[in-house]
């Protein structure tokens, strides 16, 4: 339940401006420029509308005797689509003068449209003000409203000759179970088409998925150029032009296994999982002192091996391919940072996630992981193996950070 605002409150409210997420308006407005601003707030995370405050903070006061109606009924009920329910209320500032605040809370149906006249028009806030918004921004809202599965989207340029068929093949047989794989290239294309690995393209050849391409393809920057991770490592606590290591490190997510007639099998080929603990192992592992009963000696990790590879995995598996930036890890000396690009989807927060709710932004990459054992099979790896790895062995606690552009990990060093 959302707590009556104070008089103090209110002012102070005015005294700081308005931001991205507070609008100032006069209740003379139009109920369709009064809907913008409530559809740019709920697309971002919320706010508030305060109505009878100049843009400069003057307060002039409500004027229109109806205002609650009009603003729950004509614009709440017949313009703003989906429908939301805010909180309204009027705070009163002297013996004359009222200001009405509208609360919106972060929508959980995005895009939230104006829709007036046969058209249909989605806004976001930017800074201060709200703007229509562009073709990349209406990806990432239909992506995060659950209506878009950006994993799905084709790979212009592609074809099936993109694919590693090796990886493809013991997936199908030694995953799936099915009896062989596809021979002809028509026969690899249904095929792969009906897992959501490739998708028909009107009047031509069927083209890879985001999806396949990242789990089971070849040179994916080629294509796709926010493919792979960008690892760095640093001598000291920040950034600086001494890198003691500054590499794009790229491959399909599975590996390429075989040997056994069912399950996954030995490990023929490395995947992007694989190389990137290889390049980071220098750094962030060493060889312990002491060598143990078999006299060898025993490779010691900054950070739990397991835990690390929850955090990196979760960062491939989850990550906004809307965004154009590579996910990336940086070593610091005290400390590990992963960032995934993205935000959490819709109402998802921290809080939500380490209590053990993830739900999937790329369900299908996650489940082919699921299927190699990359990934918890129950998808509680964050409350159940991560943050308990990191607490019992090394005593510290990873520190979740959620923003409109990504989500950080920072794992930090155990002192020695």
């Amino acid at each position: 339940m959302t707590t009556p605002m104070t008089k103090a409150q209110l002012l102070e409210l005015i005294c700081n401006g308005e931001n991205s997420a507070v609008e100032f308006r006069r209740d003379d407005l139009g109920p369709e420029s009064l809907a913008k601003e409530i559809v740019a707030l709920a697309n971002l995370q919320g706010g508030r509308i305060l109505l009878g405050v100049e843009d400069e903070g003057t307060i002039t006061g409500i004027q229109r005797h109806d205002l609650e109606h009009w603003v729950m009924d004509t614009v709440f009920g017949h313009i703003v689509h989906p429908m939301i329910l805010p909180f309204y209320e009027e705070v009163q500032v002297d013996d004359r003068l009222r200001v009405a605040v509208v609360t919106v809370s972060q929508g959980v149906a995005k895009p939230y449209v104006v829709r007036r006249r046969g058209r249909e028009d989605v806004y976001v806030r930017v800074g201060s003000t709200s703007r229509l918004a562009s073709r990349e921004q209406l990806a990432r809202l239909f992506a995060n409203g659950g209506l878009l599965r950006t994993e799905l989207l084709p790979v212009s340029g592609s074809s099936l000759r993109d694919f590693s068929l090796e990886r493809l093949s013991h997936y199908l047989v030694r995953i799936v179970g099915e009896d062989v794989a596809p021979v002809t290239e028509q026969s690899w294309e249904e095929r792969l088409c009906a897992l959501g690995f490739m998708v028909d393209r009107p009047g031509g050849a069927p083209v890879c998925t985001i999806a396949g391409l990242v789990l089971f393809g070849r040179a994916q920057r080629r294509l796709l150029p926010n493919a792979g991770v960008r690892w760095m490592s640093f001598r000291g606590r920040d950034k600086d032009y001494r890198a003691q290591d500054d590499r794009l490190v790229n491959g399909p997510l599975v590996a390429l296994f075989g040997g056994l007639s069912s399950g996954v099998g030995m490990r023929l080929e490395n995947g992007l999982i694989e190389n990137l603990v290889d390049a980071m192992r220098p750094f962030v592992s060493r060889d312990d002192i002491d060598p143990d009963a078999g006299m060898r000696r025993r490779r010691v990790w900054e950070y739990p091996s397991d835990a690390l590879r929850e955090g990196i995995l979760n960062a491939l598996a989850h990550r906004d391919w809307t965004r154009n930036e590579e996910t990336e890890i940086v070593r610091y000396s005290d400390r590990l940072e992963i960032s995934s690009p993205g935000a959490l989807q819709n109402s998802m927060t921290v809080e939500k996630m380490l209590a053990g709710q993830r739900p999937a932004r790329n369900p299908l990459i996650v489940e082919v992981l699921r299927d190699y054992g990359y990934v918890d099979a129950r998808g509680m790896g964050v409350r159940r193996k991560f943050v308990p790895l990191l607490q019992e062995q090394d005593g510290t606690t990873p520190e979740y950070t959620a923003t409109e552009d990504y989500v950080k990990l920072v794992m930090y060093r155990a002192p020695r």
